[in-house]
């Protein structure tokens, strides 16, 4: 079966164990979580939650329906399609010799990365935009050398009407 990469994000009750309900959910029906990230949302109330998985139509139809099912879960929605507007954040340790230093600061310039910690040996740098977009900079990134690298995974937010 033909496995597509999905981003699940759902509104909860922000109270203390709906996220380890909703990720032993997966755990326990077998589903892969590869990137999981919540917080409370403008209603201070309510959290969301934002799930990537990789999956098949069928087992994100169950997915969905064992979610909702959940009782701290008020709503669930696919944001896998175009109209969501998705942004995941880096944050890139890397190895700054003097020689490589204004390459560095080049290539994190051209992708609207930041330097947020620079040190004799390093620089830290702070990245958002599109998965393949922070792919792409690491990928440039790489021959300098990555020493750390601290990921959020992906966020979405529907697109709001005109």
């Amino acid at each position: 079966m033909n496995e597509e990469r999905h981003i699940l994000t759902m509104l909860v009750e922000n109270e203390p164990g709906v996220t380890a309900r909703v990720s032993g959910l997966f755990a326990s029906r077998g589903y892969n979580i590869e990137t999981i990230c919540g917080a409370p949302t403008a209603n201070p109330d309510m959290s969301r939650i934002t799930i990537t998985t990789k999956t098949n139509p069928e087992q994100l139809e169950q997915i969905m329906k064992q979610v909702r099912r959940l009782i701290n879960v008020i709503k669930v929605r696919d944001m896998s399609g175009e109209t969501a507007v998705k942004r995941e954040m880096a944050m890139i340790c890397v190895k700054a010799v003097p020689e490589k230093r204004s390459e560095i600061l080049r290539i994190a310039e051209s992708f609207r990365g930041r330097i947020v910690d620079t040190g004799e040996q390093h620089y830290i740098i702070e990245v958002t935009g599109r998965q393949a977009k922070i792919d792409a900079l690491l990928q440039l990134l790489e021959p300098m050398g990555i020493k750390k690298l601290a990921r959020s995974g992906v966020l979405a937010l529907y697109r709001e009407p005109h």
